[in-house]
């Protein structure tokens, strides 16, 4: 299975029976985009425990004033089996812009917003809202 489309689907599955936190295995790709999240208030932190090996990342879901998720739902676009690469002219605002796509971009892994800005495309990783 695909380790990031595991992650995306964990978060999701603990906000929508309201736990608070998850733990996954580490790799960049993953702290990166959880930590993109984490900026864009989908999560509330991100921090990594463990040794060398044996790594981990807690990543604790953001909830709202009434007490549901923030984070609603996840699309993994790109699959190991299909990537699906975009020029930034074919790159739209996800949900009317209440959402957002990350990335993965030459210069790092960025949000549709920032890609759009900075004239960049690449490999649409996913689509949170």
């Amino acid at each position: 299975m695909d380790p990031v489309s595991d992650m995306l689907i964990r978060i999701k599955n603990a906000a929508l029976v309201k736990k608070g936190s998850v733990s996954v295995l580490h790799s960049k790709l993953k702290l990166e985009i959880a930590n993109i999240l984490k900026e864009k208030g989908y999560l509330s932190s991100v921090d990594t425990k463990g040794r060398k090996n044996r790594k981990l990342i807690d990543i604790e879901v953001a909830y709202g004033a009434d007490g549901e998720p923030i984070l609603h739902d996840v699309k993994k676009i790109s699959k190991p089996s299909r990537k699906i690469y975009k020029k930034v002219s074919e790159i739209k605002p996800v949900k009317q812009g209440y959402g957002l796509s990350i990335i993965s971009t030459s210069k790092g892994l960025k949000t549709d917003e920032a890609a759009r800005k900075e004239k960049v495309g690449g490999e649409i990783l996913c689509e949170v809202w």
